[in-house]
């Protein structure tokens, strides 16, 4: 009953006309935000937190519009993924999988249109989990100590293997090289540069957004000059576009596990919507095993990570609510936001803004009806960008590509720097060496190596340590026989085949 008289008092709060209207207007910029490749929530978020303070906004609204913002982009970053195989954000990597490919089979719109239901499974059961298990479930984070943490990335990188190739060798090579990218900078602990090589731009690491637009956006122009637009799937031609019933209810268990996988991932600080995605792709895979196709085009493949995504962005709210302690990089900007608001957020905040809790927790239940009732009818406006001439299309993402990156940077290497990264996509991809685990190294790769020197520095060097509690244990098993499984899998699936022969 109380659970009931506090989400009557955020309705309360939510339903104003004002509020709904920042909501509606949140929804709507970031669902731009999102489908601009490079953006992402983060940026966005961050970009548009001046406009909270020149409006005179009170900390409920502003905090409404901010994560209305936030959903919204989750939402977006599909866009990109699916019809121009460049992620609009980190979390929707996993989307181009198998997005992509239905994209070139003729079937984007269905991809949009699942993919826009898969989000608000995911985002919609998170807000539920919010609401009712948050205080429980923030407890979970304190069992996850610096030993945990490498053991959950281990256990990320050693089931690389599978992912994006049939060869673990190449995706291992690829994981790697990832991992070396992200090692660039000044090292944290003792301020020596590491592979910089002496070059002052290169002391505050590779960012993201630099590398994975030019692994994507930027090598895809290459392939299209060397195809000379023969082969392009830009421009394809489109069926007609519907809600794909068959495909949402074949992927209905699927939506409901990778929403579970990817709230758990979300309340994890530190962890956030993109290991939540990983590891809600994941997951389905190796329910599927090799008869799934995953990587084909498949709509679980699509279904598993947005729903895995989405459902980890409403659980990064548990941590910083609850805790003080974002659960992404998001939610950092929004703890900002919320500490200059002169909020403390943490376990008091629940009873002390009650008001700004539950009216948030209301706004983001309407926040998700409106993003759906958005994104689907929209789908054909969306899908209407693969009708523009590649010729067109091409010198505009380049362009976007450009002004994105200089415009959170003002650097004119980081240019440069991306397009030495598309040069290194086009080689990898020429080679058949995914890209995927590059990216995943390098986002991953520093928090690490955080969690190893944490682990370190506690145990005065005890590599023992890292296999201290049962979580790291069971953790450490699953990223062995993670790594070993896929080879003995495909020797024992491919044996029938050989027989039929």
């Amino acid at each position: 009953m109380e659970i009931l008289s506090n989400l009557a008092l955020g309705f309360g709060v939510a339903l104003s006309p004002f509020t709904l209207f920042l909501a509606v207007c949140g929804c709507f910029l970031g669902t731009i935000i999102g489908a601009l490749p490079g953006l992402g929530p983060s940026n966005g978020v961050a970009i548009l937190i001046p406009i909270t303070f020149t409006m005179g906004l009170d900390a409920t609204s502003a905090l409404v519009l901010m994560t209305s913002v936030y959903y919204g982009a989750m939402y977006g970053g599909r866009i990109s993924s699916i019809l121009l195989n460049i992620p609009g954000d980190e979390p929707a990597l996993m989307t181009t999988l198998d997005g992509y490919p239905m994209a070139k089979q003729g079937r984007a719109g269905d991809a949009l249109v699942l993919s826009g239901v898969a989000s608000f499974v995911g985002a919609f059961l998170a807000t539920i989990g919010l609401m009712l298990l948050a205080p429980s479930l923030a407890r979970v984070a304190f069992l996850f100590g610096p030993a945990e943490y490498f053991a959950l990335y281990l256990l990320a990188f050693c089931t690389l293997g599978g992912m994006a190739s049939n060869n673990q060798a190449k995706s291992a090579l690829a994981a790697c090289l990832g991992l070396g990218i992200a090692m660039i900078g000044v090292d944290s602990s003792s301020g020596l540069p590491r592979l910089t090589g002496g070059n002052l731009h290169l002391y505050d690491g590779i960012d993201f957004l630099v590398a994975i637009v030019g692994l994507f956006a930027i090598a895809e122009v290459f392939f299209f000059i060397e195809s000379h637009g023969k082969g392009s799937s830009i421009g394809v031609k489109l069926g007609k576009v519907s809600i794909p019933w068959k495909d949402i209810l074949v992927s209905k268990w699927t939506m409901l596990r990778a929403s579970g996988v990817g709230f758990i991932a979300g309340i994890l600080p530190g962890a956030g919507a993109s290991l939540g995605s990983f590891l809600a792709y994941m997951s389905e895979k190796s329910l599927a095993g090799e008869e799934g196709k995953f990587g084909t085009g498949v709509p679980k493949g699509v279904a598993a990570p947005e729903a895995g995504n989405n459902a980890a962005a409403g659980g990064a709210l548990v941590p910083m609510l609850t805790l003080g302690v974002p659960g992404s990089g998001t939610t950092a900007v929004l703890l900002a936001l919320l500490v200059t608001l002169n909020i403390t957020p943490g376990p008091t905040l629940f009873s002390d803004r009650p008001e700004v809790v539950w009216g948030l927790i209301a706004a983001l239940l309407i926040a998700n009806i409106v993003l759906l009732l958005m994104n689907v009818p929209m789908v054909k406006m969306f899908v209407r960008v693969l009708e523009v001439p590649a010729w067109v299309l091409l010198p505009g993402v380049t362009m976007v590509s450009f002004v994105g990156i200089f415009s959170l940077s003002g650097s004119y290497f980081d240019l440069l720097l991306m397009i030495g990264f598309g040069i290194l996509g086009y080689v990898l991809r020429k080679l058949d060496i995914p890209t995927v685990p590059v990216i995943l190294g390098i986002l991953l790769g520093g928090n690490m190596e955080d969690a190893l020197r944490r682990a370190m520095t506690l145990s005065d060097g005890d590599v023992t340590f890292l296999f201290s509690s049962p979580i790291a244990v069971g953790l450490w098993i699953a990223a062995i026989a993670g790594f070993v499984a896929p080879m003995f899998l495909r020797n024992i699936l491919r044996k029938p085949q050989r027989v039929t022969d």
